[in-house]
C-alpha cells in the first residue's frame, strides 16, 4: 500500500507516464528507421517470436493487451506483407510467423536490444534495473497486495 501524500500520487503518476513515453518514443524511433516497421507490427513479431513462433489468436491479443479487432486488422496487413500466416485451427484461430517475418525480426531485435539500453538500461544502475524489473513484474501480476 502507498504512503504517497495528497498530489503526490498524481505527480509520480506524470512522472511515470512521461519517462515511459520519451523511452517509448525513442527506442521505437530507432527500432523503426532501421526495420521499417511500425510499432504494432514490432510488438506483434516480438510477442510471436518470444513465444516460440506462433501463438493462438486470443492469446496474442491478450500478451499485447490489445482487442481483438484492431489485432485482426493488424493481422491482415501482416499477412499481406508475408510476416505471418493464419489458420483455423479447432476453436481458434493460430498465428505463425512466416519467413519473411522471421527473418525481419531476427534482423530487427539487435537494433531494440541496443536502443533499449541506450534509452533506457544505460541510464539505470543495475540495482536500478534489477528494482525497475521488480515494480514492472508486480504492476503486470495485477496483485496490488504486494
Amino acid at each position: 500500500m502507498s504512503t504517497a501524500s495528497q498530489g503526490e500520487a498524481t505527480e509520480l503518476w506524470l512522472r511515470w507516464k512521461r519517462a515511459h513515453e520519451l523511452v517509448r518514443a525513442a527506442v521505437i524511433a530507432e527500432t523503426t528507421a532501421a526495420s521499417g516497421l511500425s510499432e504494432a507490427e514490432l510488438s506483434v513479431l516480438v510477442c510471436l517470436h518470444e513465444s516460440g513462433g506462433s501463438l493462438r489468436q486470443n492469446a496474442l491479443a491478450a500478451a499485447l493487451g490489445w482487442d481483438r479487432t484492431r489485432l485482426s486488422h493488424l493481422l491482415t496487413r501482416m499477412a499481406d506483407r508475408d510476416y505471418v500466416a493464419r489458420d483455423k485451427v479447432p476453436n481458434g484461430v493460430e498465428v505463425t510467423l512466416r519467413p519473411e517475418g522471421i527473418n525481419t525480426i531476427k534482423a530487427t531485435l539487435p537494433t531494440l536490444e541496443m536502443a533499449t539500453r541506450r534509452h533506457l538500461l544505460d541510464r539505470l544502475g543495475p540495482d536500478d534495473a534489477r528494482t525497475l524489473r521488480a515494480i514492472a513484474d508486480r504492476l503486470l501480476s495485477g496483485d496490488g497486495d504486494n
